[in-house]
């Protein structure tokens, strides 16, 4: 099992490490300091779990689960606070791990968070597809000038690539992602459709296509903005767009 401890305060991530050392199965530990951390974390260390802080600045628990890649790992919240219990099992967490706790109550987390994966295990052996798609992140983090802030999902009319960033174009601003297009659509899933090498679209966003004689063209958003269109990929949008509600 490979956990990513999310904290913080360096004694709380101190003790996790050293209540985790004695399982016998934990094969990898990582940290995070903060929830930026923890999202660059999670796609380079890859854990089963992340023993999650609610309460951190500029990026709480709640937005780091929310805007984990998938396929996300379980969740485990751990906080000094227990009104946001509630909250925490609507997220989907595996456990709420009140502070202070000892051994034994982090134990009982982890037997809970071994049977998900052993669930998560026998589904794959009784048939669930591997390369089925899996549910794309409500929300992404955006850090610009040191400053954090949440972009819904939903909010993004269209993508375009900005050297090694791509700007996510709402209604309230663009801001810069540092992210390839290619990978960002990986991320997202099948609601966002390629429509030029340097820009994706939202199919929900469009309200027109406009193409001239040589098959290329434009898309007009319901919000107003105009996104190019090539004819390369003109086919797989139109039949993206005919598979939308």
């Amino acid at each position: 099992m490979r956990v990513l401890i999310v904290d913080d305060e360096r004694p709380a991530r101190d003790k996790l490490r050293r209540l985790l050392s004695q399982e016998a199965d934990i094969a990898a530990i990582g940290e995070a300091r903060d929830g930026v951390e923890a999202l660059e974390q999670a796609a380079a260390f890859a854990p089963d779990v992340v023993l999650l802080d609610i309460q951190m600045p500029e990026v709480g628990g709640f937005d780091v689960a929310a805007s984990l890649p998938p396929p996300a790992p379980l969740i485990v919240f751990v906080t000094a606070f227990d009104e946001y219990a509630i909250r925490a099992f609507d997220a989907n967490a595996i456990d709420y791990l009140l502070k202070p706790y000892d051994q034994a109550r982090l134990q009982r987390a982890l037997r809970r968070v071994r049977e998900r994966m052993q669930s998560r295990a026998g589904a794959d052996t009784q048939g669930s597809r591997p390369g089925a798609i899996l549910p794309p992140p409500a929300q992404l983090l955006v850090t610009e000038r040191g400053v954090t802030r949440v972009v819904r999902v939903d909010d993004i009319e269209w993508l375009e690539t900005a050297d090694n960033y791509v700007a996510l174009h709402t209604a309230g601003g663009q801001p810069l992602l540092r992210q390839t297009l290619a990978g960002l659509l990986d991320k997202l899933g099948p609601s966002f459709q390629r429509c030029h090498r340097r820009a994706a679209v939202r199919l929900a966003s469009v309200a027109s296509v406009e193409v001239d004689d040589k098959g290329d063209g434009e898309l007009l958003l319901h919000g107003g903005a105009r996104v190019p269109l090539s004819r390369q990929y003109r086919p797989a949008l139109m039949l993206a767009l005919g598979r939308t509600p």
